[in-house]
């Protein structure tokens, strides 16, 4: 009996250590999570190319350097305005430097560092095992600096969207995730960050106990190793019978979706879609531009647009671009220097 009585009271106090030893690791990392709200323009979809709609968006991050933020991509992807709110109440403006539309990470750049920069630690993701307890902070439903918590319940690697050679990787978490938690960090409990929150799996539209994070190493990989560039462009590579249907003369195509107006590819003047069509179960805007090459590669499919993105991100002098695109029937050419768009180094 007092055996028993003495294993119960370890017990406790291990729970209390435990709960304690997160209490104080929240409090240790809250001020390097970030929330960020965005404004974004699109077109309406009605046919109407010159009518758009304005839409505010809010999701999280994570201050890796002082004027550097990790977050998921679709947070930012479409964003003209992007605002990053600190713990004190501190806003800055901020623009997408980097980013990575497969992997669903970004890195913002802020318009200046600030006043009591709290960085957070980017720990190694390969030595996170399955089982490992992990902890969540964003703004899940406009409600900032909520914690929430679970495990790794699997790692699941996308080697079909490996990019550059680099395998794709997920975690997966039964930590509760929704809607504002993403592109916030996913800490250890030593810590560090080791994913940037992505999605969920769902049915019902809410959390139902499967979440996703990029890991740690694939956002440092994709968004300071390789340099991957922030273009500004939503599109999608056509599919060859799509591509016949719309008279493209080459067996694909880039179908630009939408187009960030103060960005590289607004800049030169590409052109988004305006007309919402569905082609079996693919929604999709058409009256965009369709990037057809750029200098000497041809998009004749996937490969071919891994192929580009590389070329464009291992560029690193001042370089003239020439893109062919087809435009309402008409093949054009734009012009587009690599220096009006290339990301400032770290």
């Amino acid at each position: 009996m007092k055996k028993i009585l003495i294993l119960a009271v370890l017990a406790t106090l291990t729970l209390q250590l435990k709960a304690q030893s997160l209490a104080d690791l929240y409090e240790t990392n809250k001020h390097s999570v970030v929330t960020i709200y965005v404004a974004e323009s699109v077109s309406t979809g009605t046919g109407d190319p010159r009518t758009f709609t304005s839409s505010l968006g809010l999701g999280s991050g994570v201050l890796v350097m002082e004027d550097v933020v990790l977050t998921a991509a679709h947070v930012v992807g479409n964003a003209e305005q992007i605002m990053v709110q600190f713990y004190d109440g501190e806003s800055i403006s901020a623009k997408t430097a980097r980013f990575s539309r497969v992997a669903d990470v970004a890195l913002i750049r802020l318009d200046h560092p600030p006043a009591k920069p709290h960085l957070a630690v980017v720990g190694n993701s390969d030595e996170t095992r399955i089982g490992d307890e992990v902890f969540v902070v964003g703004a899940p439903l406009e409600l900032p600096y909520s914690l929430s918590r679970g495990v790794i319940s699997g790692r699941h690697s996308e080697p079909n969207l490996s990019n550059d050679g680099k395998i794709l990787e997920f975690f997966q978490t039964d930590a509760a995730i929704n809607t504002g938690n993403s592109g916030g960090p996913m800490f250890n409990y030593k810590g560090e960050v080791i994913g940037i929150v992505s999605s969920i799996l769902t049915r019902s539209g809410g959390f139902e106990g499967i979440g996703f994070a990029a890991t740690s190493n694939v956002a440092r990989a994709l968004l300071t190793e390789r340099s991957s560039r922030f273009f500004g462009v939503e599109a999608m590579v056509l599919p060859n019978d799509m591509a016949m249907i719309l008279n493209v003369p080459q067996e694909s195509g880039w179908m630009v979706q939408h187009v960030v107006k103060d960005s590289p590819a607004g800049q030169i003047g590409v052109r988004g879609g305006y007309l919402n069509v569905s082609i079996g179960e693919q929604e999709l805007l058409l009256g965009g531009d369709i990037i057809l090459q750029v200098d000497d590669i041809k998009i004749t499919g996937e490969e071919s647009l891994l192929k580009l993105l590389a070329y464009l991100n291992d560029i690193n002098s001042t370089v003239t671009h020439k893109i062919r695109v087809l435009r309402a029937g008409e093949i054009i050419e734009l012009r587009w220097i690599s220096k009006d768009f290339q990301s400032t180094e770290q």
